[in-house]
Order: structure tokens, then sequence, then C-alpha cells
């Protein structure tokens, strides 16, 4: 049950009458919401998981993790409901149950039907006393969770290197608990592994260094399961401030850190905006190419995947993206999937402030403008269904969750309220925000409550504008959504123009300075693809082919595939077998399903590319290539 609100002011009747549908007036109210998530088999309002002490063996040579989770849970008041817990190919050896954490008693357990995206619901009885639950069980080799790469698959070449990615529903494939954002515990853990690896995780107590072959963590503050995350492999770590640095292999050590000495500046400056990090150390780790996202901010510990090191920090926005999650969504999470941009929409829009101020204000215009474009072009192919913040994933999965929408129109929301209520006064509300939900899960229509109490009811003149309901639960933008520009762009635009005019070869164009994002959209802005000739032209002018960004590579390729520049297919080709991000391999794959003759150069890249691609990754590329 949401507490309730603080700092409520009172608004004249005829004023609220002025609000239309932004008011907060019972005559107005919010869609109902349950709050139930439909992605779990748990029932905590029941029996609620409050820890979980993991003690696991990573056993390579058979790709599995094995031994025991120690669940401590917490019945709701003359429940005699059973623990039901979430899992996806778990071998379970043996249950037992415990008054008091130190004698256990074996007790029975069942799988329910297996679901094709939830896996199968594991249900034990509890007995009146029962406080603690203790799981025997190992993964399975092919678990969606964990991604087990051979030496040739790492950056060093001579170890092996174990990775999770528990977002969206995975962490039931390598741990059976609770598997929902609305429900938030504190673990402990102890993990054995190879004495030459080195084990680290979204928690405390990350090795630095000694490689002792069995590690110690602990995360006191409660997290959602999605930020679970385990990492193993042949790492070294370099400090780059006082409270954050770098886990990587040796290969990237220096260039990742090099890549990353802004990260305390960040860090600075987010805090400066919107109150204290909570997390203690900001480590970053470096994931193979295989990591199928840009990053994941698991607490203390942010993946990113080594695509982002261009050398020049073009791209460490995804970086600063996973930085603004230690606020939205670490400390203040989604209940539900269908709550999704209640995380990713606040982080954009704070991802956005944090360049802004390290960067400066032109590069941040090129990302909202970016960012709007992306999404004009994202809910041109989706349906009216899936242009709503507050999403209907009934009977799908929650990976469906995983569109621009959340991302760029959340953010856009939150511009929008920024730019009408005055930023100053939108920070003190973030702000506000942020403490009084801290380390809880919530809704869209809590998130709203909250919004028309402490923001919109100050100024009611103002939150006439805002059109919540059509920001939230209605598709499309309203028609006073942010337009947004870039001066830096239009620039981008006329050197463009002079070529495709034909007023200026390629190597005359003025592209001094050009960051990636210029680039990008300099890329973008050759509509229709030039001809072999052209393509040639702007491949020798600038490198394109070459380009070891993966950003403008990704950019460049869709056009190679597009006008069929037969020079830069091996290119091509190496990078679909060298990248695993999903950003990356969606639209390459799906361009060349479409091209003459690329149906079959589609599946033969496929077949030597599958082998390095997370579990996640493939089943995006299977569906594409089945077609």
């Amino acid at each position: 049950m949401m507490r309730p609100l603080r700092g409520v002011i009172a608004v004249s009747v005829g004023a609220c009458l002025a609000l239309l549908s932004s008011c907060s007036s019972p005559d107005a109210p919010l869609p109902e919401e349950s709050g139930r998530d439909i992605h779990t088999f748990s029932e905590p309002e029941k029996v609620r998981v409050k820890h979980i002490d993991l003690d696991l063996d990573a056993l390579f040579d058979r790709k599995i993790l094995k031994g025991t989770a120690t669940l401590t849970v917490e019945k709701a008041a003359s429940s005699n409901a059973p623990l039901i817990l979430d899992s996806r190919d778990l071998s379970i050896e043996k249950v037992e149950v415990s008054s008091d954490g130190s004698k256990f008693t074996a007790t029975t357990f069942e799988f329910g039907k297996p679901d094709p995206f939830l896996g199968s619901a594991l249900t034990i009885p509890l007995a009146a006393d029962s406080r603690q639950v203790r799981v025997q069980y190992a993964t399975s080799p092919n678990a969606s969770g964990l991604q087990w790469l051979d030496p040739p698959q790492t950056a060093g070449k001579r170890m092996p290197f174990l990775y999770t990615q528990s977002q969206a529903i995975h962490a039931r494939s390598w741990i059976p608990l609770q598997d929902t954002p609305g429900v938030r515990f504190t673990y402990t853990a102890r993990v054995r592994t190879p004495k030459n690896l080195l084990a680290i995780m979204s928690a405390e107590d990350n090795p630095i260094g000694l490689r002792t072959g069995e590690y110690a963590f602990r995360m006191p503050l409660p997290v959602p399961s999605y930020l679970l995350a385990l990492a193993i492999g042949d790492l070294t770590f370099q400090s780059v401030s006082r409270r954050t640095g770098v886990y990587a292999e040796k290969p990237v050590i220096a260039e990742a850190a090099k890549e990353f000495e802004d990260t305390e500046k960040m860090l600075t400056a987010a805090e400066e905006l919107f109150g204290p990090y909570r997390w203690g150390r900001y480590d970053i780790l470096v994931a193979p190419p295989s990591f199928p996202l840009g990053g994941m901010e698991n607490p203390r510990l942010t993946f990113v995947t080594s695509a982002v090191i261009a050398g020049d920090k073009s791209l460490v926005s995804q970086l600063t993206h996973e930085m603004a999650h230690s606020w939205s969504g670490n400390v203040v999470t989604y209940a539900t999937w269908s709550d999704f941009w209640l995380s990713e929409g606040f982080t954009v829009y704070i991802e956005r402030r944090i360049i802004e101020r390290v960067y400066g204000l032109e590069r941040a215009e090129m990302q909202w403008a970016t960012g709007r474009q992306d999404l004009e072009a994202e809910m041109a192919r989706l349906s009216s269904k899936d242009q709503m913040l507050r999403l209907d994933l009934r009977g799908r999965d929650a990976e469906a969750a995983f569109t621009l929408v959340p991302f760029e129109k959340g953010a856009l929301f939150l511009l929008s309220l920024e730019q009408a209520f005055g930023r100053n006064a939108f920070d003190a509300f973030l702000r506000g925000y942020f403490d009084y939900f801290a380390f809880q899960s919530i809704t869209t229509r809590q998130f709203l409550e909250y919004l028309r109490a402490n923001l919109l009811s100050q100024r009611p003149e103002l939150a006439a504008q805002i059109q919540i309901e059509k920001w939230a639960y209605q598709p499309g933008l309203p028609s006073n959504a942010p337009q947004l520009r870039s001066a830096a762009f239009l620039k981008v635009e006329q050197q463009a123009a002079l070529w495709l005019q034909g007023k200026a070869t390629a190597s005359e164009l003025d592209t001094e300075g050009w960051n990636t994002q210029q680039w990008i959209h300099f890329l973008r802005y050759l509509t229709p693809v030039p001809d072999a000739d052209k393509m040639r032209e702007l491949d020798e002018a600038f490198g394109f082919t070459k380009s070891g960004n993966a950003e403008i590579s990704g950019q460049w390729l869709l056009k190679v595939i597009r006008r069929g520049y037969e020079p830069a297919y091996p290119r091509l080709e190496q990078f679909l077998t060298t990248e695993g991000g999903r950003r990356y391999l969606r639209p390459l794959y799906e361009e060349l399903m479409k091209a003459p003759g690329g149906r079959a150069r589609a599946r033969a890249i496929y077949a030597k590319a599958r082998p390095m691609y997370h579990p996640t990754a493939r089943a995006v590329v299977d569906e594409i290539v089945k077609k």
C-alpha cells in the first residue's frame, strides 16, 4: 500500500475545472492499476523474500552454477500460503526449511507447468514457523541469464569468462527467487571459482587484485532481482577516483580507464542535481563484445560493452545512462514491467542533464534531437498499444517492454514538465521524489498521484498544459510535446546538402571536429542511399568501412546493405561476428533479410556468429533469420 502523500497543496474548485484531465480532483481519476506483476508466479503479498544467501560453485567445465540459495521469508499475518518461486531450467536437488536458520529439515517441492516466457513455478510448503528456505540446485548450461565464454571469445584469449544478465526476467534462470521488480531484498554471496579467475558482483567487498578462488560479497541495501549480477574472468582493476574504478581484461584495462576518466565528474554532477549517491562505490565492468546490451545498471558495478570505448569519449553517454539509474531504477524501482518507463524515461532525462553539465549544452541538444528522431521512427512501426508509457504486456514476454517508447517518450514527458514548471522547481520535485520513494517499487499511478500532489497542484494554470493521461495511457505524443532542434546538426545538414547537390566533393566538406553524434546524423541524412560510386567516394574520404566506432559502423553498414556496396561486405561479416549488442544486430539482420541475396548471407553469417551471441541476442536473431 502506498503511504499517504506528503506536501499536498490545496487547489480551488475553479482551478481544478481548468486542469481538465491533469487535475488531481476525484472527478478526474486515474486508471486503476492492481500493481500485480503478471511476469512472476510468486505471490509476495502472501509470502515475501526479504534476504538471500547464495553459496555457489562456478563449474566452467560443465558451464553451470551449482550450490544453494537460502531465502529468508516474511509471511503475511495468519497466512498459511506456500512459498512460490520463479525458476527456469533449474535442477533442484533438495529443499529444506528452518525456523531459526540453524537447523534445517527436508521438505517437499513441486514444479508447475512450464510457460514459454515465465519458466516454471517452484512451490514449497511452509510450516507456521518457517522463516528460512534453503534450495540446493544447479543451473542449466543453456541458462538464459548466463553466458559462458571460451578463451577465444574473450579479449585476453587465455582464460574463460562468465557474466550474468538478469534483466528482464532472467535471474530465475540462475537463482530460484521471486523474480519481479516489485520485490526487493538484501543478499550475501559466497562464490568459488578456478583460482586463476577473479569473481566480482553487484555488491560490496569486490576484490581489486588478489585471486583466492573463493570470494564473499554483501549487499545491505534492498534490490530487485533484475539487478543481481556476477562476472568471473581474467580481470584486473584500475582506480579512476576515490570511489570509482574499472574492471576489465588486461588488453582492455588501460584504454577503458582512460575512456572513463570523467566518471567522478559525472557522478558529482548527478549528486549536485538530484541528491546523494546512495550506493558507496561506483565501479565499471567492461564486458566482452558479446554483451547483449549497451550497458546494465547493476548497483555498485555497472556492466558496459566494450563497444562504447571509442577512444574519444563520444559514447560515454552509455555510461552516463547506467549511472543515472543509480537514482531512477535502482533507488526508485518500477513495480511491474508495464511500468518500465519509470526507470528508463527518468534515466534518459537524467543522463542528458549530466551530459549537459559535464560536456556542454550542444552535446545534450544533439542527444535530445537524435532521441526524438529515433522515437518517431520507432513509433511508426509499433502498434498503438506499444506507444503508451504504461504498457499492456498481457500474454507477452517482459522483453516486449524494450522499445524506445519507455526511454524516449518517458524522457520527453519529464522534459515537458521541466519546461512548463522551470528547471529549479522540477529539480526540487525530482529530489523529493527520490527521497520519498527511496528503495521502494512503485506503479505509474503512484508516480502520477505524487506528481499531481507535489508539482502540478502548485501551479494549476501550468498543469493544464501537461495532459498526463495522454502521455501515460494513450498512444503517440501530445501535440505540445517538446520539439527539439540542434544547431550542430543544422551545420551537418548544410554540409550533406552541398555533397548531395554536387556542389562539393566528400573530401571538400567541412567536417573538422565532428563527434560521433554528428557523423551518425550525417549518414542518416543521406537519403536515398547514394549509389555505389558515391558510397566509394564517402568511404575514401572518411574511412567509414574501417571505422572502429561501433555506432558509426552500425549506421554505415545499414547503408552498405541497402546499396549492396560490395567492398564493405567483409567488414559487415566481421562486425556481425564480433559485436553482440542487440541494438546493432537487430537492424542489420533485418536489413539483410530484405536485401537481394541477403537472406543467404544473413544465415551464413549467423551460423558463424551464433555461438558468440548471448542467449537473449540469439532469441532476437533467431526470430529474424527464420522468417
